[in-house]
């Protein structure tokens, strides 16, 4: 519990509660963007983070962020949703002094030695320096207001109260009447407006001069309140044109433009679903989350905001990851649970369970309504299959290519999955149900000729189970590549032949594409 001296020595708070004791003991106000950039350059000076947990923005926001706070600047975060822009504004918070000394019952947090309003003036003209003060702590100095289009001038400025002109026997023209809104009650703190063009223009307007000079309009009175705040505002670039749009003059007063990103590569992904998923302890130390199986899951939500069924414009939040991998975890918890075995992995048949995560976390374009949000999920979830597999195994599209007949021909490199085609294809079908043993699972998955041997020459090293996972994810990967066909039912995915099962489509009349047998001899 401590406060800033003029020397930067520090005073014990406890005893200082008068602005008399408050001015002996060489207290020096400053403004709260005064107050950021100052306690910012002694982070930087020292080497210390500024912003904890911010992954992937270390070389691009943050320090646009840092820019800005050093120029006292109001700051607008402009990105997609769940690009961090209401965390990193929660962080600031980190900034600002841990305690700062405000007059005692003043509704606006006034500075002792700069009262901006009738209450408190009026205090100190009646008590002087005995006036009494009181200490509030950072995590008090934060406000957030969900821009809605509801919000009214009221509810952010102020009004007029009724109530306490009756209660007090005040005239509507005395001052003491006005009820304070969210904005002056953020006074000396950081105040941010979620989703700011959803606010209607007209309570934007009322916005300008709390910017521009500081001024405070409320019904007839002639305020003139300087208040000290940082403004942070968030907006999405789709609302611009789909729900509102931040009128010229507001935004030409935020003196920052920051804009948001998501992450540019899986391995930064993959850090931040790894720190935001509340996986619990009992869960991690029951179930095995493979790396395989964590980067298919990250690959889904880059292949989700790339596909044409999806509305690029509203994005595609991180948050859809980090429900997919507690959803992949819950999945082979239920299983393991049900089927009563103490230890198992979370299956690539396990994230058929993660179905419910993507369909709830994308907006569709009219194409992928059509098209249906199930059938979508499911076809991002095989495009993260196909993006994965060839991290891992052989491109089969690679191996493709009719072998020439000509003897002195440049003859491609033999078809590593040769063996397990010739099974499909032999008439053999594997039948994997969702809620199966690990145990019959990996005595399933040995049934295919070659399988074991394949997952054997790429990964030597790999033990039983990693094994069974690396040969049930390259049954997917192929059925992924057009090798083999998967269906997936109620409960469970069969592989079989893609011949047959395509002969069997052209036989109800639903599919007339040609096959050529020989593409993967």
């Amino acid at each position: 519990m401590c406060a800033r001296k003029k020397d930067d020595e520090i005073m014990d708070i406890k005893r200082i509660n008068t602005i008399r004791e408050l001015k002996e003991a060489g207290y020096q106000s400053r403004t709260i963007k005064e107050e950021l950039r100052y306690n910012l350059v002694k982070r930087l000076e020292q080497g210390e983070e500024t912003f904890s947990g911010i992954i992937g923005y270390e070389d691009s926001v943050i320090p646009d962020v840092e820019r800005a706070l050093l120029s006292k600047h109001n700051i607008l975060f402009l990105g997609l949703r769940g690009q961090a822009k209401t965390r990193m504004a929660r962080q600031m918070m980190e900034l600002l002094d841990e305690y700062i000394p405000v007059i005692t019952g003043s509704e606006i947090n006034d500075d002792p030695l700069r009262p901006i309003s009738k209450f408190s003036k009026d205090l100190i003209h009646e008590k002087g320096d005995d006036t009494p003060i009181e200490w509030i702590h950072r995590s008090q100095r934060y406000g957030e207001k969900l821009a809605t289009p509801d919000v009214s001038v009221a509810d952010l400025i102020g009004d007029i109260d009724p109530i306490k002109a009756a209660n007090l026997k005040l005239s509507f023209a005395d001052e003491r009447v006005i009820h304070y809104g969210i904005i002056p009650k953020s006074n000396r703190s950081i105040f941010v407006i979620n989703e700011l063009p959803d606010l209607q223009a007209r309570i934007q307007v009322a916005l300008f001069n709390i910017l521009e000079e500081g001024d405070v309009q409320i019904r007839g009175f002639k305020l003139r309140l300087p208040l000290d705040i940082l403004f942070v505002f968030t907006a999405n670039p789709e609302d611009y044109t789909n729900r509102g749009s931040i009128v010229t003059p507001l935004k030409d007063r935020i003196e920052s433009q920051i804009l948001t990103h998501y992450p540019k590569s899986l391995e930064n992904a993959l850090a931040i679903t790894e720190q935001e998923a509340a996986i619990t302890a009992e869960q991690k130390e029951k179930i095995n989350l493979s790396d395989l199986v964590k980067r298919i899951v990250e690959q889904v939500a880059f292949e989700a905001r790339a596909s044409e069924f999806v509305d690029k414009k509203s994005g595609v939040s991180a948050r859809l990851t980090i429900s997919a991998l507690e959803n992949a975890m819950s999945a082979a918890e239920r299983r393991t649970i049900i089927n009563k075995e103490k230890k198992s992995q979370v299956w690539i048949s396990d994230l058929v369970g993660i179905i419910p995560s993507i369909t709830g976390k994308i907006e569709l374009v009219y194409e992928g309504e059509q098209e249906g949000p199930y059938q979508v999920a499911m076809n991002l979830l095989d495009r993260a299959f196909r993006t994965q597999f060839i991290n891992y195994f052989p491109n089969p599209e690679l191996l493709k290519k009719r072998v020439s007949k000509k003897p002195d021909a440049p003859q491609p490199e033999e078809n590593p999955y040769k063996s397990i085609i010739k099974w499909f294809d032999q008439g053999n079908h594997l039948n994997v149900f969702f809620g199966t043993k690990d145990r019959d699972k990996i005595n399933l998955l040995y049934n295919v000729d070659g399988l074991h041997a394949l997952v054997k020459k790429f990964y030597p090293k790999a033990n039983e189970t990693e094994t069974a996972l690396l040969m049930e994810f390259v049954l997917h990967g192929l059925s992924a590549y057009s090798v083999i066909s998967k269906k997936i039912l109620e409960t469970s995915v069969e592989f079989k032949d893609l011949m047959g099962s395509m002969l069997n489509i052209q036989a109800s009349g639903s599919f007339d594409d040609e096959f050529d047998e020989d593409d993967y001899n």
